[in-house]
């Protein structure tokens, strides 16, 4: 298995547990694959998809379209050293940034 918090870590200075588990959980079988398991920064349609199932179904953010795809670039440039850029870990750096990592663990 995959340890999501050793490569969140390369990223933020604590990880929550409870909510990488819930994330985990939460992510289920788009895991099950390579390809669904990662976030293509470079994709629009995965993105829009990043923003409107996750950051406003899953978050409830009701900011602007413009506002969500800023933070989604902010997170995308967090990563960019990372070729393969883990769904798990993206999602956790959305969801931290908002303040909404309690609601998966």
């Amino acid at each position: 298995m995959t340890d999501y918090a050793e490569d969140i870590k390369k990223y933020t200075s604590s990880v929550n547990e409870a909510a990488v588990k819930g994330l985990v959980k939460h992510l289920g079988i788009a895991l099950r694959s390579r390809d669904s398991s990662l976030v293509s920064c470079s994709d629009k349609t995965e993105l829009d998809r990043v923003r409107d199932g996750f950051m406003k179904k899953k978050l409830a953010l009701t900011d602007g379209d413009d506002a969500l795809d800023s933070a989604l670039a902010e997170v995308c440039t967090k990563m960019a050293g990372d070729r393969s850029k883990s769904r798990v870990t993206f999602y956790y750096l959305v969801a931290e940034k908002y303040g909404k990592l309690a609601q998966f663990g």
